[in-house]
């Protein structure tokens, strides 16, 4: 006799999907939904003014001084392969927390709009279907089927490689350079 967890797994036809049961903060894109792990978000703000940084990858926005500290913004649209539209008053921003290769870093990223945060089940959640080998979907968790509709769960620590973080980094090392450099100077 199996453990209740595997009898539920089997009964709902999903192996692997009872690890990502938990609550998320879905969001829109276009017209699709997505999903974050709640546990991953730090915070959800209005759009403010993002200074641009000469020399960053496409889907880089720019910077933010969020209380006295640089977080890049990524605008998850570009990242994605979407078409740019113009900010709206439902704009914001979800700042996350990401960790690859032992460093953990906040980094907000742009969306269309924020939608709520569901509690979603193991029942509720199928795998990432196939859609050959030529599309990495690695960074998407799994399908969630939540109030009629389907929501796309990511991984957002697979949403940005490692090179992508990379050149992150080396933006908000820059930025946080330039802030001290500047700061050093009205004080002297």
């Amino acid at each position: 006799m199996g453990s209740a967890k595997q009898v539920a797994q089997q009964n709902s036809g999903t192996t692997g999907a009872a690890a990502e049961a938990g609550k998320y903060l879905t969001f829109k894109l276009a017209n699709e939904e997505y999903g974050l792990e709640i546990l991953r978000v730090r915070e959800i703000i209005g759009l403010m003014d993002i200074t641009l940084v000469p020399r960053t990858p496409d889907f880089v926005r720019g910077v933010i001084n969020l209380r006295g500290k640089i977080i890049p913004v990524v605008d998850i649209r570009t990242k994605f392969g979407m078409e740019r539209v113009e900010d709206t008053e439902e704009t914001c921003i979800i700042v996350v927390d990401i960790s690859h290769d032992n460093t953990s870093a906040q980094t907000g990223i742009l969306v269309d709009s924020v939608s709520e945060v569901l509690d979603i089940g193991h029942q509720d959640i199928e795998e990432t279907p196939s859609f050959g080998t030529s599309v990495d979907t690695d960074f998407i968790l799994g399908m969630a089927k939540a109030k009629g509709s389907v929501k796309i769960l990511l991984n957002i620590e697979k949403v940005l490689t490692s090179r992508d973080l990379a050149a992150i980094q080396k933006v908000q090392d820059a930025c946080a350079s330039e802030a001290l450099v500047a700061e050093q100077q009205v004080t002297a």
